[in-house]
């Protein structure tokens, strides 16, 4: 998406864009997820000991390809202020979830409470995506 030359593991401001945004979209997660009495260390498929949010880091994968948009759009050159406060816009984006409109920490909270529910129901069928589209 970033080009042949891109690795995540180098210091440039697109890598230092994309970790503000997904630390931002990781502390959705985690709030919903304690605010719904789990614990955020107990992943799916994180289970780094050193990671205190794995449930958090399995439940936004789905999530994180929002961030790379906004991040690929603003193709930083430096990561300073100004790129954070676009960054932060990601928080008013809206999205559709359940048939309706909800901005991104709406969505979050539907789609967090119907994975939470599908892992207890064992009923996977019931878990809300989002779309991307409006």
């Amino acid at each position: 998406m970033f080009g042949k030359e891109f690795a995540r593991t180098q210091e440039h401001p697109i890598n230092a864009a994309l970790n503000y945004g997904y630390t931002i979209l990781l502390s959705y997660f985690n709030r919903e997820i304690t605010a719904n009495g789990y614990v955020t260390q107990l992943g799916l498929f994180h289970e780094n000991r050193f990671n205190p949010f794995n449930l958090g880091s399995d439940l936004m994968e789905p999530y994180r390809p929002l961030v790379d948009e906004v991040v690929y759009c603003l193709n930083p050159e430096r990561f300073e202020t100004e790129e954070k406060h676009k960054i932060l816009k990601l928080c008013e984006k809206q999205v559709m979830i359940a048939e309706r409109k909800e901005f991104l920490d709406g969505a979050i909270k539907m789609y967090v409470r119907s994975v939470l529910e599908a892992l207890n129901h064992k009923t996977f069928s019931q878990i809300k995506f989002y779309q991307n589209e409006l």
